[in-house]
């Protein structure tokens, strides 16, 4: 299977987490990273190329911080730009249909922080569902999201552990992520 990372993070060097998380990646021969804000610096998107981009691959993951309660607005650029009717959806639009897709995502609080009665009171599954839906009208196959809480807090290790269980994760296969 072959995957690519979507990296979506405008502050890269300063964070511990995705930094982490980047580094137990490129350990890794079959999976490809894109850094979404080291290519568009100017945010002008390449859109052929992207869209080129996506359809070698299997598996397409999402890998950003929960940056008010969304996406860093490029990623959400990204999508606009990228996910064409024709191409993505509507008549013609079937080049993603049956793809795979992943959450990938940092949040500085903890996991009981994202719940019903948490101080943010919602999941990051109800703060991810756009992009769910999105998935789902695309055609692809949304999977189970891959969340680093504490991401601001955790120490070294926690932080080389959650990197490995994120390979992992990202790894596995259908049958073992639905299951």
């Amino acid at each position: 299977m072959k995957i690519l990372v979507i990296v979506a993070h405008p502050s890269l060097e300063q964070s511990r987490a995705n930094r982490a998380l980047i580094q137990e990646l490129s350990l890794d021969d079959n999976i490809d990273v894109h850094n979404l804000y080291g290519e568009y610096l100017d945010w002008t998107i390449d859109i052929d190329r992207e869209q080129q981009l996506l359809t070698k691959y299997d598996r397409i993951v999402f890998q950003f911080p929960l940056f008010w309660y969304s996406t860093p607005p490029l990623l959400k650029k990204w999508f606009d730009d990228v996910l064409t009717h024709g191409w993505a959806h509507g008549t013609g639009g079937d080049h993603l249909k049956g793809k795979e897709f992943i959450m990938a995502t940092t949040a500085g609080a903890s996991e009981r922080d994202y719940r019903s009665g948490g101080s943010n009171e919602s999941t990051i599954s109800e703060f991810l569902r756009p992009i769910q839906e999105t998935v789902k009208y695309i055609g692809g196959v949304y999977l189970p999201d891959f969340v680093t809480y504490n991401a601001m807090e955790a120490t070294d290790e926690e932080l080389s552990l959650e990197a490995r269980k994120y390979v992992e994760h990202i790894r596995a296969s259908t049958k073992v992520l639905v299951n």
